[in-house]
């Protein structure tokens, strides 16, 4: 199943081809439901399930790839953790510091959690923390990138060898 556009942490599907053109024409990115739902702010893990009123338990929309989003919870949590700071603000952090990102649009159900989410612009990820990140939620190679990859492994050893 294909996750929606907008989720760029668990399926960062416009960075194939609509973030490059807001790139080149010079345009922004507002980022509809940044933390899919609820689930991206660390709530629901691997081990645990949605909360009885939490909008996941009825509803679970946006749909994702389960085991993508919760390897990206692990590493924002591990962040967070050492931050003292909430996942969520992790997952909004990251997105603020997108380039191309202006704006998201958060969707709280409770004032502490509007609290939460505003605290996010506060939170400057370092270099490592942003490659963390963006190594654990990065796009799966499509036909013909793998391809070229793949391709090129001899030729690349050869040249390695050629060098030492």
């Amino acid at each position: 199943m294909r996750e929606p556009a907008g989720l760029l942490h668990v399926g960062r599907d416009l960075e194939r081809e609509i973030v490059p053109m807001l790139q080149s024409e010079g345009l922004g990115l507002m980022v509809w439901s940044p933390l899919a739902g609820g689930l991206l702010s660390g709530k629901v893990t691997r081990d645990t399930q949605a909360a009885a009123g939490d909008r996941r338990a009825s509803f679970d929309f946006p749909p994702v790839e389960k085991e993508r989003a919760y390897d990206c919870i692990d590493a924002m949590r591990a962040i967070a953790d050492t931050r003292g700071v909430s996942v969520a603000q992790i997952a909004l952090a990251w997105l603020l510091h997108q380039p191309q990102v202006t704006s998201v649009i958060v969707g709280a159900k409770r004032h502490e959690q509007l609290a939460d989410n505003v605290a996010s612009v506060q939170v400057r990820l370092t270099p490592d923390e942003l490659a963390t990140l963006d190594a654990v939620s990065k796009l799966p190679a499509e036909y013909p990138g793998w391809m070229f990859e793949r391709q090129g492994e001899g030729r690349r050893k050869q040249l390695a060898d050629a060098g030492r």
